[in-house]
């Protein structure tokens, strides 16, 4: 039997797998709750909780404390020293280095056997089958499939071990049907030097049959570039003819979709939007032209809502499950996982759209925001009006942050944008005003603080040059992968450090 009639029968038996937690998500939820309990029972965290005796849901909230990276680091630090039963039973051998923030100091995600297998990868194989699922008949399978992935490397503490990129643990252990059809070589896919990385990925991919990319839109976007100068194209498709799919992930899609479709001809080519992070793989986009994720329920992941109308990180006394959630509010995510994180605060937030089945929106970050002046003003906000003034000015925008200018004396407050443009625009005055003015649309709050400038001004917009955010993520061993930089945040540290290189 060829390789797609293969492939295309393994995704309809996932679709059907699909359609039964979306069906019954309450239930789907509860099994897996009861298996992680089983599971991790007779762990350190297990008989320190006592999870052995909790027998429902409101007896786990009373048991176990919510916690963050703080509260499991010492436990992270014994494992990656080859300690075993802490969090999830038996060894971990690979720690996944947080995409989630800048920060100067690292985060290291235990990645179990069971989480790689039963969440990333059959994440990897949901977002292909849901994408069948819309496109029946494709011949995906044919081509070849181009992941934009960072790199790992081997865990100073022991040589049994390694540490690196969520993408480049899932990379160097694909099953073999994956790996063949997978570009460019797991050598270079793995490089830790993300510019020669480029290059290399370049040369070896610009003969290939690539049918789907796969990574963050920016950093694929900058590759994507570098094939056409190195070609002499002026459209992707010229390159890879049977190109349809990007499936993308890692930050909003929106401010770039206009720089995609400008190097890729727009006609019978599909985005899909995912979103996964080191701790795991939580949505997937299952109908076409929305922005709306599908929870993907049966990932080992348990989840939980922490309202952030309330919240006050593992302090929140306010904590709900699936059934309680309502439309349209923010929630902060809570996850108990196979990787053996238990009540964990990921620091993201969401919003549901649907409950029939559960969809939703990702909103932000629960530190990244500005509300210095009663603001509120989320990530969602940021980006979507970033997209919007994008679209009517013709531009696009490769990275921006943003931050306050506090009041001082009688100056009035107002925030801060950092943005370095792909396309900029011809009149930066104009697109400050325009953005500011799409801020308000979006933000009543942030309306109401700029009525009449009483106290906030129109937004100031300062126009980065080429590179300033690429080298200060270098500075920071961060280019490249998965690394993001924050939209947000409610003080000036992160628009001081990068303007340290503008030159």
């Amino acid at each position: 039997m060829p390789f797609n009639s293969i492939f295309a029968w393994m995704m309809k038996k996932r679709i059907h797998q699909i359609d039964l937690f979306r069906k019954y998500p309450l239930d789907v939820q509860d099994e897996l709750f009861q298996h992680l309990l089983a599971s991790g029972a007779t762990t350190e965290w297990g008989l320190k909780y006592h999870i052995a005796e909790i027998k429902n849901y409101e007896q786990f909230k009373r048991n176990v404390p919510l916690s963050n990276y703080e509260e499991i680091k010492p436990f992270i630090d014994r494992l990656m020293a080859g300690e075993k039963n802490l969090l999830w039973p038996g060894e971990t051998k690979w720690f996944a280095k947080s995409s989630g923030t800048t920060a100067d100091r690292s985060k290291f995600i235990p990645v179990t056997k069971e989480s790689l297998f039963e969440c990333h990868y059959k994440a990897g194989k949901d977002l292909l089958a849901l994408y069948y699922e819309n496109f029946p008949n494709r011949k995906i399978y044919k081509g070849k499939h181009l992941n934009v992935s960072g790199s790992a490397q081997i865990n100073p503490l022991r040589i049994d071990s390694y540490l690196g990129d969520l993408s480049a643990i899932i990379v160097d252990n694909l099953p073999w049907w994956a790996e063949i059809r997978r570009t460019p070589s797991k050598e270079i896919t793995l490089m830790m030097d993300w510019e020669h990385k480029i290059e290399k990925i370049v040369n070896e991919t610009i003969h290939e049959d690539v049918y789907i990319l796969a990574g963050v839109p920016s950093w694929t976007y900058v590759l994507l570039n570098r094939i056409l100068e190195s070609t002499g194209k002026s459209d992707i498709r010229d390159v890879w003819p049977n190109l349809e799919l990007f499936l993308h992930g890692g930050v909003n899609f929106k401010p770039y979709r206009n720089s995609f479709d400008k190097i890729i001809s727009p006609v019978g080519m599909n985005y899909i939007e995912s979103y996964n992070a080191s701790e795991g793989f939580f949505g997937i986009q299952d109908v076409v032209d929305s922005d709306e994720l599908l929870l993907m329920l049966d990932h080992g992941i348990f989840y939980e809502f922490i309202p952030m109308n309330v919240f006050q990180g593992t302090s929140s006394q306010t904590i709900i499950s699936l059934a309680d959630v309502e439309l349209n509010k923010n929630y902060a995510l809570v996850i108990s996982t196979n990787g053996g994180l238990w009540r964990y605060i990921i620091g993201d937030t969401i919003q549901f759209s649907s409950k029939s089945p559960y969809r939703f929106r990702v909103t932000g970050r629960t530190k990244s925001y500005i509300n210095v002046f009663g603001e509120e003003l989320i990530v969602e906000n940021a980006e979507n009006a970033i997209a919007n003034v994008c679209q009517l000015t013709k531009t696009a925008v490769k990275e921006f942050t943003a931050g306050p200018v506090f009041l001082k004396g009688k100056e009035k407050g107002c925030h801060e944008w950092l943005i370095e443009f792909f396309i900029a625009p011809d009149n930066p005055e104009e697109f400050a005003k325009l953005l500011d003015w799409e801020l308000r649309k979006l933000n009543s709050d942030y309306d109401a603080k700029r009525a009449h400038d009483l106290l906030l001004e129109n937004l100031h917009l300062k126009v980065a040059p080429a590179g300033t955010f690429d080298s200060w993520l270098k500075s920071k061993g961060k280019l490249g992968g998965q690394h993001k930089v924050p939209r947000l945040s409610n003080d000036r540290t992160i628009l001081e450090q990068i303007y340290l290189f503008i030159k």
